[in-house]
């Protein structure tokens, strides 16, 4: 059996039926949904239109989703129903990252992944989903794909349909008769704070703490003010309604010739609303799942991974003494061992079921490259213990556990480019010289570490040239491969809109004025005019500038919206 979903926009209308229906069946919380259904207008007065778009799981046959979890919450029946088991989610979200159709969400109550599963404890007693069986007009329609003598065989025979991101190479089981690009492509309608029906837009589900305490800090009083008619009205005149005169009955009546601020505020919204595709009903907005954790740990793991190396470069390239070289690689270690227990901890951190995490080495589902990259970091800490311990005690295992520390090192240094290209519903993580890039800031990362602390913990000298040249080079290589990733050519709509915002949006400060100047240009400034002077003041500003680079590509892609 193969099971999957047509949504016939020629009957839908919109009704939420489907949405409600979802939520009694699952008890699905409120803010987030397994089902919703977008609203576009298009057109302009009077040939204008609006489409209705049942929104959901595509159930997948190449599912990213299942590829990425770590822990097989997520996983394909043999009826091609893609499912989830919340007993063993560890709430890392990478999952909402790798669905291109923002299908997947952190339920607020438990804490872990859910989405439609295609009501599978209804499907398994005979029954059609929830939404299928309320839907009035029979817009949704579902069955065996494979069963030449279903309805929804017979459709996909000889209606025209269309699926959404087919090109993700995903292979959909979720298709619409008459869908509309409009609706259907999400950049076609990009969300906007002017639409009449946009509640919730502070944030919802995972992010709903963040929503409540902005609230918390506001003022209703001032608030209260501000919304009155008599704010509202400027010149106009408020009139009463009834004997008791509440607020709630106050009437706005434009007076004096002055027109209300709400009335030129909604002829606004008409106007823009008449100007293009516009969403005007959509589900609330997740926020950005993969917050300052994410960004901070892939910075301690790039100074994890980049001081071991940068110390044994400066071994074999600097001057250091032959007396002084177990003191100086037990500093890279040691530096290395701590930014390792901080990655761990910022990695559990991250987790809205941080009592799991042992899940990803006991439970591994091996085609993540969070399970991956977890072994990873675990033998790379492991190389390290014993490389320290062989030069404490002066065993002969020393060589066998530089190399494998090496070998580790790298591996943790880029496997996050691995992870974030496992993400496909961010189309700027999938550029191949994320890896490089990755690569890179560890070198950066080990020089800058080593550049800062080494005059105050090492007792000896001839490191100094070596490790300006690692922070040169490591700098110079930085600044080719940021902007081979900024100039290249972008396939995707999404990619090139994740550029702009870069570039000339929302983070263009932070980008030219953190990133490439107080990152990279000014460090090369102080490295050639001070020298070996001014080496730890380049190596601190070179980890900021790694800081907001990192701040910025975890973050702005996850603003691009998927549905």
């Amino acid at each position: 059996m193969n099971y999957g979903f047509i949504i016939d926009n020629r009957k839908c209308i919109g009704c939420h039926a489907c949405t409600v229906a979802c939520k009694a069946e699952h008890d699905v919380p409120i803010g987030v949904n397994r089902t919703w259904v977008k609203y576009i207008e298009k057109g302009e007065y009077p040939h204008t239109r609006r489409l209705f778009s049942v929104m959901r799981c595509n159930h997948c046959a190449d599912a990213p989703c299942v590829e990425i979890c770590p822990v097989q919450a997520l996983f394909i029946r043999e009826d091609g129903i893609v499912d989830f088991d919340n007993r063993r989610c560890i709430g890392c979200k990478a999952c909402t990252q790798a669905c291109p159709y923002d299908a997947l969400y952190i339920d607020p109550n438990t804490h872990t992944a859910a989405k439609c599963n295609y009501c599978a404890h209804r499907v398994d007693i005979g029954l059609e989903p929830a939404c299928v069986n309320v839907c009035p007009e029979h817009a949704i329609i579902s069955g065996d794909m494979d069963d030449p003598a279903s309805e929804i065989s017979q459709l996909l025979a000889r209606e025209q349909l269309t699926a959404r991101k087919v090109e993700k190479g995903t292979r959909p089981k979720l298709f619409y008769i008459e869908g509309d690009t409009a609706s259907l492509v999400p950049a076609s309608s990009a969300p906007s704070s002017a639409y009449f029906w946009n509640s919730q837009i502070a944030g919802v589900g995972h992010y709903a703490k963040y929503a409540e305490k902005r609230i918390a800090e506001s003022d209703p009083a001032g608030m209260a003010r501000q919304l009155s008619p008599e704010e509202q009205a400027g010149n106009g005149e408020v009139r009463w309604i009834g004997d008791d005169k509440s607020p709630a009955e106050k009437v706005l009546v434009p007076g004096g010739g002055g027109e209300p601020k709400m009335l030129r505020k909604a002829a606004e919204v008409l106007r823009e609303s008449m100007a293009s595709a516009r969403r005007v009903y959509d589900a609330p907005g997740k926020g950005v799942m993969w917050g300052w954790e994410v960004s901070a740990y892939v910075c301690t793991k790039a100074i994890a991974a980049g001081t071991f190396l940068v110390s044994l470069f400066t071994m074999f390239f600097g001057d250091i003494s032959i007396f002084k070289m177990g003191e100086w690689l037990s500093l890279g270690i040691g530096i290395s061992l701590l930014f390792l227990a901080i990655t761990g901890g910022l990695l559990i951190k991250d987790l809205d079921k941080p009592q799991r995490f042992a899940y990803v080495l006991l439970r591994p589902q091996w085609r993540s490259w969070l399970v991956r990259g977890g072994y990873a970091v675990t033998l790379y800490g492991g190389f390290l213990a014993l490389l320290g311990i062989s030069i404490f005690f002066d065993w002969p295992t020393g060589n066998f556990a530089a190399w494998g520390g090496v070998l580790f090192a790298i591996l943790t240094a880029v496997y996050t480019a691995f992870l974030f290209a496992q993400a496909k519903g961010r189309d700027f993580w999938q550029s191949p010289a994320l890896a490089l890039h990755m690569f890179g800031h560890s070198v950066i990362a080990g020089a800058a570490m080593i550049a800062i602390v080494a005059p105050y913990l090492y007792h000896g000298e001839g490191w100094e040239n070596a490790v300006r040249m690692g922070l040169y080079g490591g700098i110079a290589f930085n600044l080719v491969i940021i902007f081979v990733e900024i100039l290249t050519p972008h396939p995707t709509a999404d990619a090139k809109k994740t550029v702009q915002m870069i570039v000339r949006g929302r983070f263009g400060v932070a980008f030219w004025w953190g990133s490439v100047l107080l990152g990279n240009l000014l460090p090369l400034a102080l490295l050639w005019i001070g020298g070996n002077t001014l080496l730890p003041l380049a190596g601190a500003l070179a980890l900021i500038g790694m800081y907001i680079t990192e701040h910025i590509w975890v973050r702005a892609p996850q603003l691009i919206p998927l549905s």
